[in-house]
């Protein structure tokens, strides 16, 4: 797993080291790092570094000097390097004095036509917007931005993107990730890891990498039948609304090879679409199921909330979504007392209603605490969905782009998961699961335009081909992406 970490824990690291953080030495590392990433910039953009401009913005603290010093090495490429320093007076002066004699020339304004401008302001302790006389400066800037650490104006810790901010296209940060590299991820833009030389104690805050994806999804091993790989039963949709049942109960088809039992009006619908899918009428003549996908178009009235009763009754993993959501919120002991496993999925105005307020700008901490107090696992959707469980490190998925963002795909996300919860995987790892290939498939299926749910869930087995594989969804052909790997 990817960790990212809080800015104490990178600063104990720091200190952990000893001589090597008051001799210089990482202070040496680390501007030597970013010096080596913006001349590999520079080449990508600008076909050359000799010549080229970069400007700094330099604030008082380590990032600042880390700047002038990978300045000092920019200048003796050949760079012309200007440096606005935003407090000349409480500047580092070894590394002001190191750029000066190297070439770097002091600003009091930013040249026009920089290559480049590195955003050295503020580090970890950065609180806050930018102050007026900093946003004033960045204003102004038209070239692509290199960030020292993060993007100043971002929460190290929370990812809270203050306004003003600076939006980076490159961060480069030092030794592990920070939280807001993931949180922030639209502002932060490609993360360039330099390592430094400190280690820091395991992470609170994780994100899966595909081939932990691939390796975690469950696929037919040569004693499997329909049943050993996970039956899951869906409650969605209705003859009005059949769309949702579609959406969810196709999505759980392509996700495994196991089984899967429909409840519902939309029936006739589902089964004319899927056709290995087994319907009921009823919970009664459902038969046995091993997960339960409840709530997608499913209804919000007293027939909806008696059944959501029975299903949460029953000793199976449960994902609660959509419509039983809304309906949860007025018994959300129905899911204190449960000893199953619990997967709520909401978006943002469905978490709204679980808790009676809007989701704040801290989201980690809003999912982390309604985890705790419900017990069970809590996935908020979005761009960068966030995944908490009472036990263990909070997952985030970075879906990357926003091409799922359309009507339908939450459902197509809930059969994933829960069909992911019926093969016997538990209910953080499913939730995060899903959402990589849900973002993995949403990219393939797009291609550069908008699509709609139906495009999503027909690019799934791909994504999880791809997935399983280790390559990007868009290196494989279609063939391939639906076959079913061995």
């Amino acid at each position: 797993m990817i960790g990212h970490h809080r800015a104490d824990d990178i600063r104990a690291a720091e200190a952990a080291t000893g001589r090597l953080l008051t001799d210089g030495v990482l202070m040496r590392r680390a501007s030597t790092g970013l010096a080596t990433v913006v001349l590999a910039e520079l080449r990508r953009r600008c076909g050359r570094v000799y010549g080229s401009q970069v400007g700094l913005v330099v604030g008082t603290g380590d990032n600042g000097a880390d700047a002038l010093y990978a300045g000092a090495r920019l200048a003796r490429r050949g760079v012309q390097v200007h440096a606005l320093l935003i407090d000349p007076e409480r500047v580092h002066r070894g590394a002001a004095t190191a750029f000066t004699r190297c070439g770097g020339r002091l600003c009091t304004r930013l040249p026009d036509g920089c290559d480049l401008v590195i955003d050295a302001v503020v580090g970890l302790g950065g609180r806050g917007p930018l102050r007026p006389r900093v946003a004033a400066v960045f204003a102004e800037v038209s070239a692509p931005i290199v960030a020292v650490d993060l993007p100043s104006g971002v929460d190290a810790d929370t990812g809270v993107v203050h306004d003003p901010s600076v939006r980076a296209a490159v961060t480069v940060t030092f030794g592990v990730r920070r939280r807001a590299h993931v949180l922030a991820a639209p502002v932060c833009g490609r993360v360039e890891v330099v390592d430094i030389g400190i280690t820091c104690p395991t992470a609170d805050l994780v994100t899966f990498s595909d081939p932990e994806v691939g390796v975690l999804w469950p696929v037919p091993g040569p004693g499997d039948d329909k049943y050993t790989q996970g039956v899951l039963g869906v409650i969605a949709g209705s003859d009005r609304y059949p769309g949702a049942a579609i959406l969810c109960v196709g999505a759980a088809v392509a996700a495994t090879s196991g089984m899967v039992r429909y409840v519902g009006s939309a029936a006739a619908q589902v089964v004319s679409a899927h056709p290995e899918v087994v319907v009921a009428p009823d919970l009664e003549s459902v038969g046995r199921v091993q997960a339960w996908v409840i709530g997608p178009g499913a209804g919000t009235d007293a027939t909806a909330a008696a059944t959501l009763a029975r299903v949460l009754a029953d000793d199976v993993p449960v994902l609660v979504d959509a419509d039983a959501i809304t309906v949860l919120a007025a018994h959300l002991d129905w899911v204190r007392e449960r000893t199953a496993p619990t997967l709520l999925t909401p978006h943002a105005g469905e978490f709204a209603r679980l808790t009676g307020a809007p989701v704040p700008a801290d989201r980690v901490t809003a999912v982390e605490e309604l985890a705790a107090d419900l017990g069970a696992t809590v996935l908020l959707k979005g761009r960068i969905t966030v995944i908490a469980h009472p036990r263990g490190p909070t997952v985030v998925n970075d879906a990357e782009s926003s091409w799922a963002a359309t009507a339908g795909a939450g459902d197509v996300l809930s059969g994933l998961a829960g069909a992911l919860l019926a093969a016997g995987i538990d209910a953080p790892s499913a939730g995060a699961a899903a959402a990589r290939v849900h973002a993995r498939a949403a990219a393939l299926a797009a291609a550069g335009a908008p699509i709609g749910a139906s495009d999503l869930l027909a690019a799934v087995r791909g994504a999880i081909g791809a997935i399983r594989i280790g390559v990007a969804p868009e290196a494989i052909g279609p063939a391939v992406g639906q076959s079913r790997l061995p």
